[in-house]
């Protein structure tokens, strides 16, 4: 498929979401309503401005300078025509060394593990303990996707990061991490112990890394919980599928939907440069399915124990006391500590 016929065939959708937003909003009867579907039919008839101007400049006929040699040919480069729009970030002096990612710049996973809604609650701790840090850093933090539990925490939740040297200081942070408490649900004062884990992904830079369109899969959907009346009337929510390797993204905290189309392709970037790490390969066509997410570094690397309010890194073999004030975003020194470790894998450069 060549690139004009990729380009008509985005004009062509997104006319149809143009004229499915305008029957939306011809049914609506509340103001405010009516007018964040104006914002959304603005926004969608830029993009479709903007890919008509690309059509144009690909279809104009190219001068031959005066001064060119007789014999020789002078032509535009064919323009690259991206899947969808992503997330851009300001090039920094550490991009080009770390091989494609911009090194202040990361995408946080954390996902409850064993132990039910213990373990979806640990999971909010380490969810708000590293976005407290964030913002006492100074960082830049938006949260890009929650799945709350049933009794509290979440089940997962996504953010992004922006900070001076934040992929530095974060990516060993990825791990299962290991609480002992009591919980709150505990009648009888037992200690348990549960797990929640951690991804550090990198954010991906350079723009050799290319996905197919055909290989992806958008589901529309209506946003639950927080986020006001537009995010829950409206099918803002995006759920992205890269079919090849079976990698689910999804992105419901915008309020609108092409917002949270860019940031789940970029957050499926960052995923898919990671498995590419994890497997050893330099390009998404060479990734093996049977094998997406088994790479993920599953090994125990910190116990939070409560009852002797002692923090304790596996790797490091080194120990914290005072767990309410880490959980409050305090955890400096123990970043710095893990971030120092030597890990086995290291970042490949997209090619």
């Amino acid at each position: 498929m060549d690139g004009k016929t990729q380009i008509n065939q985005q004009i062509g959708a997104l006319r149809d979401r143009v004229k499915r937003t305008k029957q939306q909003k011809e049914t609506e009867i509340d103001i405010q309503l009516k007018a964040l579907y104006d914002e959304e039919i603005e926004s969608l008839n830029k993009e479709i401005d903007a890919l008509q101007k690309s059509l144009e400049i690909m279809s104009r006929t190219v001068r031959v300078p005066k001064h060119s040699r007789r014999g020789s040919l002078t032509s535009l480069p064919t323009p690259r025509i991206a899947a969808e729009p992503s997330v851009s970030f300001p090039p920094s002096s550490s991009t080009e060394r770390s091989g494609g990612i911009n090194e202040d710049g990361v995408i946080l996973e954390v996902r409850s593990g064993t132990g039910g809604d213990e373990a979806a609650l640990f999971a909010g701790d380490l969810f708000n303990m590293y976005l407290r840090y964030a913002e006492k850093s100074g960082w830049k933090s938006e949260i890009v996707n929650m799945s709350e539990g049933n009794a509290g925490g979440v089940k997962l939740a996504t953010a992004e990061l922006k900070g001076a040297g934040a992929y530095r200081l974060l990516k060993n942070e990825s791990g299962v991490h290991r609480v002992q408490r009591v919980p709150v649900t505990e009648a009888g004062g037992r200690i348990h112990t549960s797990t929640a884990t951690v991804a550090i992904l990198p954010v991906v830079t350079k723009a050799e890394m290319e996905i197919k369109p055909d290989d992806l899969k958008w589901d529309f959907f209506r946003a639950g919980g927080h986020g006001g009346q537009n995010v829950n009337k409206v099918s803002t929510a995006v759920r992205l599928t890269h079919i090849p390797t079976g990698v689910v993204i999804e992105c419901q905290e915008e309020r609108f939907q092409g917002k949270n189309r860019e940031k789940a392709l970029s957050i499926l970037k960052s995923r898919l440069y990671s498995e590419m790490q994890s497997q050893q390969v330099d390009s998404i066509s060479q990734l093996r399915a049977s094998q997406v997410g088994s790479g993920e570094r599953v090994e125990k690397i910190r116990t939070y124990n409560f009852p002797q309010d002692r923090v304790t890194d596996h790797r490091a073999k080194k120990s914290w006391h005072n767990i309410p004030a880490i959980l409050a975003g305090e955890i400096g020194d123990i970043l710095t500590i893990s971030s120092a470790l030597t890990t086995d894998v290291n970042p490949r450069t997209l090619t």
